[in-house]
């Protein structure tokens, strides 16, 4: 038995946003955001997965958009991605997508009181935050010098860093810790392990992603999306190599400037400053040039 990679565009938009996928979704969002308590009991996908686009995939990352309830009968979005490289604007986006999601609920005549709080929940396939150590981190709006919370709790992004997740099969104890299994080695897997057949969702999850209940359009999509994501690694990989190779831990300026020029194409100015050791104004530059 082959799974296909839940990391991908087409994959994991399949896996936890297709009409059939409701009880999945309900699942994952409950582990990820609730500490794996049953608080949401409804959910409306609002852009069910559809036929994949062949050769025409949106880069990178997806959106799953939802409208979930929980038992208090409160209504809340949920946007969620699947990011496997960190490319430039991603963290913009971030907010953007929030910010609009949270905007477009209103029509010409709407009140403010009929806005309902956005969650954005990105999964990155890479680390966000290394100062931090902890997996999954939230954020929302604070007073800027006591740190006080904003009194509405409306717009709040958390992220899922998959990289710190480092749990093997038999150390795996919560639901999160399944789900994320799930999505870091469902790949590698050649059939369901035991304990994480025991819980319903993710069952469903991995008869979804058998690779054999695919057309063979379907393997074709997944496949030439694998490829793209593996080729901008290895543009990535090539770089820090050679860095390495010519003394970028040296300082050499001239090292520096020609490894970030290899990655403006690939991550976000962050990113580049982290890896060649440039500041952010330097990087700017070289963008504009």
């Amino acid at each position: 038995m082959r799974f296909i990679n839940p990391k991908t565009d087409y994959a994991f938009k399949k896996i936890f946003g297709s009409e059939q996928s409701h009880d999945i979704l309900i699942s994952f969002l409950n582990a990820m955001l609730y500490e794996g308590n049953d608080t949401i009991i409804e959910i409306e996908i609002l852009n069910p997965h559809l036929t994949p686009r062949i050769r025409g995939f949106k880069d990178t990352y997806l959106d799953i958009k939802a409208t979930i309830s929980d038992r208090d009968h409160q209504k809340s979005t949920v946007i969620i991605e699947m990011q496997v490289l960190n490319v430039e604007g991603f963290q913009k986006r971030i907010l953007y997508n929030a910010a609009k999601t949270y905007t477009n609920q209103l029509a010409i005549g709407d009140e403010y009181t009929d806005l309902q709080p956005v969650i954005a929940l990105t999964i990155a396939d890479f680390e966000m935050f290394p100062e931090l150590d902890q997996l999954i981190s939230r954020f929302i709006l604070k007073e800027k010098t006591y740190l006080t919370d904003y009194p509405i709790y409306d717009i709040e992004l958390v992220f899922i860093e998959l990289p710190k997740f480092q749990k093997q099969l038999v150390e795996l104890e919560t639901l999160a810790d399944k789900w994320l299994y799930f999505l870091k080695t469902a790949r590698k897997l050649e059939s369901v392990p035991p304990s994480m057949e025991s819980v319903p969702e993710i069952k469903q999850a991995f008869a979804i992603a058998n690779q054999a209940n695919l057309s063979s359009e379907e393997i074709d999509e997944l496949e030439h999306q694998e490829i793209f994501i593996q080729d901008q690694r290895n543009v990535v990989k090539k770089a820090l190599n050679q860095g390495i190779e010519q003394g970028i831990e040296q300082g050499k300026l001239e090292t520096q400037l020609e490894i970030a020029q290899q990655l403006l194409d690939v991550l976000d100015d962050a990113a580049i400053s982290r890896t060649t050791g440039l500041s952010i104004e330097q990087i700017a530059r070289l963008r504009n040039l």
